[in-house]
């Protein structure tokens, strides 16, 4: 099909990530006009969250001037459904990050005070406090943990898509890519992945892939649609998602698997508490009600932990 072909489909989600950029700025009503109308229908909107129930034992672990104050503030990177997204009104947000966040703050007795970041800002934000935590589908790697703590809620990672012409058919080595042009996420881990192996096509005589960086996801498919990327690495969970939504381009394939988890700044005192909360709901059945609700069951985890080694 021709590459510049898009759908109504494709259009929800280019839309509803440009809306990020609105919101972010503090004037929803910049929003682009039919985000609204593009997003409705598209986005599950069942309530797994409203019947969970405080847990004392949880809520304990944490600290006393958190109890005392009875609220957080987190910060969430929105535009990459099934993560986070935006409903059809263009301002009520919506996703596995979301639901998790806000079924952990009921199982600790704490109210949220959410406020939409970018992406790349979430992480530096947390070392200077400005947020108490962050959710923006952080997978946890070895340089994260460092200077993060994380305590793990699902497991995503990376994967490829493209458009229905290419033909590549499974990435399993970085080379295969080596002549092509990337299009991924800006401040991710799929764009240190690609920059880190750039050099494995020039060691072996060929031209490197280029890497081009997109701050919302709805750029990086039009990037893809338009002809102006071969190939999007990404989440797996987003890009399954993602293709369901859009005609013209399919999934590829897992290439790394990730834990992904609450970001913290790193000593946080919040982590056991977080922990107790996820594996809460694990035990009361809301956690497999969250999955199911966003079709995500492969990214079941057995329990919650607190930065893990990194996947490999």
């Amino acid at each position: 099909m021709p590459r510049t072909r898009h759908t109504a489909a494709f259009a929800l989600i280019t839309v509803a990530a440009l809306a990020l950029t609105a919101c972010g700025s503090g004037d929803p009503a910049a929003a682009p006009a039919g985000a609204a109308a593009a997003a409705e229908g598209k986005v599950p909107t069942t309530d797994v969250v409203s019947s969970v129930r405080k847990d004392e034992a949880a809520a304990k672990l944490l600290p006393a001037d958190v109890r005392a104050a009875g609220t957080l503030t987190i910060a969430a990177s929105v535009g990459n459904p099934p993560g986070s997204t935006y409903l059809a009104d263009g301002k009520t947000v919506a996703g596995t990050d979301i639901d998790f966040a806000d079924a952990v703050a009921r199982k600790l007795g704490l109210r949220l005070t959410r406020e939409v970041a970018s992406f790349e800002a979430i992480l530096p934000a947390l070392d200077s406090g400005k947020y108490d935590v962050g959710t923006g589908n952080f997978g946890v790697t070895e340089e994260r943990r460092r200077t993060i703590d994380f305590v793990t809620y699902i497991n995503d990672g990376q994967g490829f898509a493209v458009r229905d012409d290419s033909r590549l058919k499974k990435v399993t080595d970085l080379t295969q890519l080596c002549g092509l042009t990337v299009g991924t996420g800006a401040g991710t881990t799929f764009e240190v992945t690609l920059e880190e192996n750039r050099h494995l096509c020039t060691d072996t005589g060929r031209e490197p892939y280029d890497v081009r960086t997109y701050n919302d996801q709805g750029a990086t498919w039009a990037s893809l649609q338009q002809g102006r990327s071969d190939v999007v690495m990404s989440t797996i969970n987003g890009l399954r998602y993602a293709v369901e939504q859009q005609e013209g381009v399919r999934f590829l394939n897992e290439f790394k698997r990730l834990d992904v988890g609450f970001a913290f700044k790193k000593g946080t005192p919040l982590a056991p508490a977080f922990q107790a909360a996820v594996n809460g709901l694990k035990a009361d059945g809301t956690y497999d009600r969250i999955l199911k609700k966003w079709g995500i069951g492969a990214s079941a985890i057995t329990t919650s932990r607190i930065s893990p080694p990194e996947i490999k």
